[in-house]
């Protein structure tokens, strides 16, 4: 019989792995790149004893030099990690295994968790840096999208309802502007989250004696990550720190895709996503055009959400080693990695085709007839008329445009409190829509030259 594919989640399935990440982030987060970070600590932490003379210099240059991972026999390390709970006990015996005579001093004076812990740091380290370029060519394009569409009037909508005019570019600005934030709260997160992890059994360092802060200086340099100020067995406030700013990235990515989806409705058609033939296709109804990317970008939210409520949770930890909430992380952090990662794909590929219909934006910002900017015509009459007495001439007009069918315009020249004060081609000006983009546009140069910063 064939080989059928067993993969039982989305983001190993091969129908659906690419949808909700990408290959790069993926093989971060593989299993063999996960093993092969674990060997990376334990070779680094026998180079950093040698410079300290805790363990023979001959000994670390073999382990470095005979260790290899793709060699370990799987099998035997899945059934004794099975057996164990942990990877790292298993590996340790086929790394001294080959490693020879050396091979004694493999994880001298470590515990499980400093090698599993800096594995990961490294692990989130490299898939930081995908995340970073991700969100720095998405700041390009939605600042390429602000800029061109700057002036471009469209209606602004709250509560779903039709409010004042704004502009396409006023809206990717502030999509602009939270990636801007974004950006910078990753660059200040990296140096409390990049710390190596090397404490001992019980977090003290109690089997290297007074050589532990030393190793553990060595050890961090060896693999160019940050020295903790404390153990942090138990204090995954770091951790915790980059799947919450992943769920802030995915949140922000669910507002643009909910955006996109509802301006993509058929009774907006304001926006569509890229086209590419057969992509969004329906089944059974040829003229239908989905908008995928979004769909999968707003799925990515919800799924990080959850895993950062369960890395907060996962904060909550007994006494020196936690009996559990360990565990949890391992769920996390990598599936958290890849759907970030995805997300960010999905918004990329989105944003950067947009098809933008100006005219139809256009039309819409006219269904009202004017009575969107109602509140600009009251401002206008009100130093002719005084503000009260605007408010309530414009309210009429408001009520009899709506009740007959008839433009704002046509409304206002038909009351002679309004005739009798200004001319029709002043009652015109100011119930164009596009005349009342308040600073809209003016917004859109503040976030550009803000993320040139």
């Amino acid at each position: 019989m064939p080989a059928f594919p067993t993969s039982t989640t989305v983001l190993d399935s091969i129908l659906f792995r690419d949808a909700f990440g990408t290959p790069a982030m993926r093989e971060v987060f593989s299993d063999f790149s996960l093993i092969s970070r674990y060997a990376e600590v334990e070779i680094a932490l026998a180079r950093a004893e040698a410079r300290c003379g805790v363990i023979p210099a001959e000994a670390a240059e073999e382990i470095a030099k005979r260790t290899d991972v793709s060699a370990f026999d799987f099998d035997l390390l899945r059934s004794e990690t099975d057996i164990v709970g942990y990877p790292i006990l298993p590996l340790v015996h086929q790394m001294a295994k080959q490693c020879g005579e050396a091979g004694r001093y493999v994880h001298w004076g470590a515990t499980t968790q400093d090698i599993m812990d800096t594995a990961v740091v490294l692990q989130v380290r490299a898939g930081l840096e995908i995340i970073e370029a991700d969100i720095a060519a998405l700041r390009g394009t939605l600042a390429d999208l602000s800029r061109r569409y700057r002036d471009t009037p469209m209606a602004g909508r709250t509560h779903l309802q039709q409010a004042l005019p704004v502009t396409f570019g006023y809206k990717t600005a502030i999509y602009l502007a939270k990636f801007d934030r974004h950006a910078e709260r990753l660059a200040q997160l990296k140096p409390r989250v990049l710390v190596g992890q090397f404490a001992g059994a019980a977090g003290t360092l109690a089997s290297l004696g007074d050589k532990g802060f030393e190793v553990q200086k060595a050890l961090c340099e060896e693999l160019g990550l940050g020295v903790p100020v404390s153990t942090w067995h138990v204090a995954r406030d770091g951790l915790a720190e980059v799947i919450n700013f992943f769920g802030l990235v995915t949140g922000s990515l669910g507002k643009i895709a909910l955006d996109i989806m509802i301006m993509a409705s058929t009774e907006f058609a304001e926006l569509y996503e890229p086209f590419v033939k057969g992509r969004g296709a329906s089944s059974t109804m040829p003229q239908k055009r989905n908008p995928i990317s979004s769909e999968l970008m707003l799925a990515a939210a919800k799924g990080v959400r959850q895993h950062a409520g369960l890395m907060l949770d996962a904060m909550v930890q007994d006494f020196e080693r936690a009996t559990g909430p360990w565990h949890a992380e391992w769920m996390a952090i990598p599936e958290s990695f890849v759907l970030t990662a995805g997300a960010l794909h999905q918004a990329k590929f989105a944003l950067g085709g947009l098809i933008v219909d100006e005219k139809k934006m256009a039309e819409n910002l006219d269904i009202s007839r004017g009575l969107i900017v109602a509140e600009a015509v009251m401002m206008g009459l009100a130093p002719d008329i005084g503000r009260q007495e605007a408010h309530d001439v414009v309210y009429d007009a408001c009520r009899v445009a709506n009740e007959k069918g008839m433009t704002l315009a046509d409304a206002l020249s038909g009351d002679p409190r309004v005739s009798s004060r200004i001319d029709r081609a002043t009652i015109d000006r100011l119930t164009s829509p596009k005349n009342y983009l308040g600073l809209a546009p003016e917004m859109v140069d503040r976030v550009l030259a803000a993320s040139k910063r």
